[in-house]
């Protein structure tokens, strides 16, 4: 494979037949745990994703290259009975297969979950959807935006009544929706450890954003009312949101009494704790709009910085409200392994976003760029027994596609989605 391999899961050998984000996040958790997973895109354009241009280094994807870090990648036409046959092939001897197509495309190409077990009883078979494999939305497509807005993350993110709804900036249930899938195979795969037997793993962009409700759920269960939303404050804390300075914001999580109290001594407010309005949480959520108004007089006296200085000094939780850039550049994220960096052969050296998990043991990692399009067809092919003069075929018949014929695709081909 001529890259080093490294973590937990260095023997599992995933098939990734997904594009975009969901599917592709899922692969992404398992190649930076170790798993050697093989991306297989289409032969005509590849992963969708390869067309979110721009932003782009050296004319590559920076959306693509992000998702798809620590893969290989080969190109395959799974409606020519050849490029059926190549997968097949490959299914023998996987351990997972990643798909995020709508419900029953893989079974119109012959290559469902029941086929693919026949070859392989001990597939794990990871289908990533936007609302799951069964129910009465199960033949809908998928969409970040639609998931959070039917998962009810949209009805309690943003300022306040009246306003319009808000997105989470981030597309949060593409991005749990691949955590959960890969903490399924995982499970999955503990099992199969145990019995040599696979299984179906299926999960959802519309349940990856239910479970981000969980705190508002619990207050809708216990009260018969839906929250709504409160900006950056807390539905059951306070003070804990953003608060401004004389130059900017703060975060602070002063939430529980002791972090009150001190924070009061902090910012030189202790006749608050004789305020009846703010004696306890209760009271200081039932007076919430009063607390920030009296708060924000105090913290914007003075800076950011300066205010973040005394309130660590004194163990209260806070931090700024950094850009993305800021947070790149930042020396936790740094010591963290967080912005590894990683070379591509057409962009050169490019930053990514490390793995979040620390193992002792076994540590995961960054090895590896995202491929070109079949920038590995040849050495996959070679591994699942292909000779050379087979390999040759496959690509002149258009089974499949290397790297260097990409270019030999007619221009409406290779740019096709």
């Amino acid at each position: 494979m001529g890259v080093e391999r490294k973590g937990p899961l260095t023997d599992l050998k995933v098939l990734e037949l997904a594009h975009i984000m969901a599917g592709p996040a899922c692969g992404l958790m398992l190649a930076d745990l170790g798993a050697d997973v093989i991306k297989v895109e289409k032969a005509k354009g590849g992963d969708d994703s390869r067309r979110f241009l721009p932003p782009d280094i050296e004319g590559e994807s920076a959306a693509f290259m992000m998702m798809n870090r620590n893969k290989r990648g080969i190109a395959l036409d799974l409606k020519h009975e050849r490029g059926k046959e190549i997968l097949l092939r490959l299914v023998r001897d996987a351990d997972v297969l990643i798909e995020n197509y709508r419900r029953d495309t893989m079974e119109k190409l012959g290559l469902g979950y029941d086929r693919l077990a026949e070859i392989n009883p001990g597939l794990i078979y990871c289908e990533v959807s936007g609302f799951g494999r069964t129910g009465p939305y199960a033949d809908r497509g998928g969409f970040d935006l639609v998931a959070q807005g039917m998962s009810g993350l949209m009805a309690v993110t943003g300022e306040g009544p009246g306003r319009p709804p808000v997105k989470v900036g981030a597309p949060v249930t593409d991005i749990n929706a691949g955590t959960l899938a890969a903490m399924g195979v995982i499970a999955a795969y503990v099992e199969k450890l145990k019995t040599g037997r696979g299984q179906r793993v299926d999960t959802s962009l519309f349940e990856a954003g239910i479970t981000l409700s969980y705190w508002q759920s619990a207050i809708c269960f216990a009260t018969g009312e839906s929250p709504g939303p409160m900006g950056s404050a807390h539905p059951l804390n306070a003070p804990y949101q953003a608060i401004q300075t004389r130059d900017g914001w703060l975060n602070i999580g002063a939430a529980n009494q002791a972090n009150w109290e001190r924070m009061l001594a902090v910012i030189g407010a202790e006749e608050l704790n004789a305020d009846e309005r703010f004696s306890d949480n209760a009271r200081r959520m039932a007076n919430l709009d009063a607390l920030i108004e009296v708060l924000t007089l105090r913290f914007k006296t003075r800076t950011t910085a300066e205010w973040l200085a005394e309130l660590e000094a004194a163990g209260v939780p806070a931090g700024p409200v950094l850009s993305v850039k800021e947070m790149h550049q930042d020396p936790q994220a740094i010591a963290r392994e967080m912005v590894p960096e990683v070379e591509h052969p057409v962009a050169g050296r490019v930053k990514t976003i490390g793995l979040p998990v620390k193992l002792s043991e076994t540590p995961g990692g960054v090895v590896r760029a995202a491929p070109l399009l079949g920038e590995h067809t040849r050495e996959v092919l070679a591994e699942a027994g292909y000779a050379g003069g087979e390999i040759d075929d496959l690509l002149s018949c258009g089974a499949a596609v290397a790297a260097e014929t990409v270019e030999d695709l007619p221009l409406s081909a290779a740019a096709a989605s």
